[in-house]
């Protein structure tokens, strides 16, 4: 028997198509969703969508509450993806940069991608040597636009004020920032490269982040490197954000993306206006 191809045209298990249509659906929503709710999005027979979640919930690709009748992603999700992206050649081009910034300046370096307009998805880290450090798990997603990661996305997006301040509304934080402050911030970016979450996101955790561009000058990519507040002395910060900005260009040369663009000081006071 000759194996399917992504090309293959030949007949295809309906019912799988729907479970896999199910299981990206409720993975892309931004909160858990409850069977009516995904049975008319996706247009399935009702009994046929919770047929379909109740597996979903048995393979651990999804997980159900009882409390709200509702269903979110599980945890098997999250080890497909650890799988895949181990498997990926870009990766194993990355961890090596992730790794010599992590040892040169005791942070823990991640290395994220953007899944969808709202949302990045967390796919190689290297772990700070520390005692005590930030760790996350490989397949976490956060809201695209927290933290220093956010910052820097909202850099490239060419948001007016009014549009970037309704998309921070509903994005939760320890310490939300003013957003006089974010949105300088975000201007920032192109100057230096880079942009720092102080105790914002987490509470007590410094993160400093690059982005790296698209085609069309968007962010698709970020590079962050995440440690204790405590542990990293303010005089340091420039020295992980240069590192970060070199680590960035090194890696959007090897895998054919855009790397940060720096501008002229006097641009970059132009931009804040």
């Amino acid at each position: 028997m000759t194996p399917p191809t992504g090309n293959d045209k030949g007949k295809l298990v309906g019912a799988l198509v729907a479970g896999l249509r199910v299981m990206r659906y409720i993975n892309a929503a931004d909160r858990p969703l409850g069977v009516s709710r995904v049975a008319r999005d996706l247009g399935l027979n009702p009994s046929t969508c919770f047929n379909l979640l109740r597996t979903l919930v048995r393979e651990r690709l999804a997980v159900f509450d009882p409390a709200t009748k509702t269903y979110g992603p599980g945890i098997g999700l999250v080890e497909l993806a650890a799988g895949a992206i181990d498997r990926m050649s870009p990766v194993a081009i990355i961890r090596p940069y992730l790794r010599r910034v992590a040892d040169a300046h005791d942070v823990t370096t991640m290395f994220w991608q953007r899944s969808s307009e709202s949302r990045v998805v967390l796919v190689a880290t290297a772990e700070s040597r520390a005692a005590v450090r930030v760790q996350m798990s490989v397949g976490h997603r956060l809201p695209v636009l927290i933290g220093a990661l956010g910052r820097c996305v909202a850099a490239y997006e060419g948001y007016s004020r009014e549009v970037l301040r309704d998309k921070l509304k509903d994005i939760r934080w320890d310490n939300p920032p003013s957003f006089a402050d974010y949105w300088q911030e975000c201007q920032a970016v192109h100057a230096r490269g880079y942009a720092v979450d102080r105790g914002h996101f987490y509470d007590g955790v410094m993160t400093i982040a690059v982005a790296l561009r698209g085609p069309d000058g968007k962010a698709i990519m970020a590079l962050s490197g995440v440690g204790l507040m405590a542990q990293i002395d303010p005089k340091r910060v420039a020295a992980v954000g240069k590192d970060l900005v070199k680590a960035a260009g090194e890696i959007a040369q090897a895998i054919g993306v855009q790397a940060p663009t720096l501008v002229p000081a006097e641009r970059s006071r132009a931009i804040r206006v």
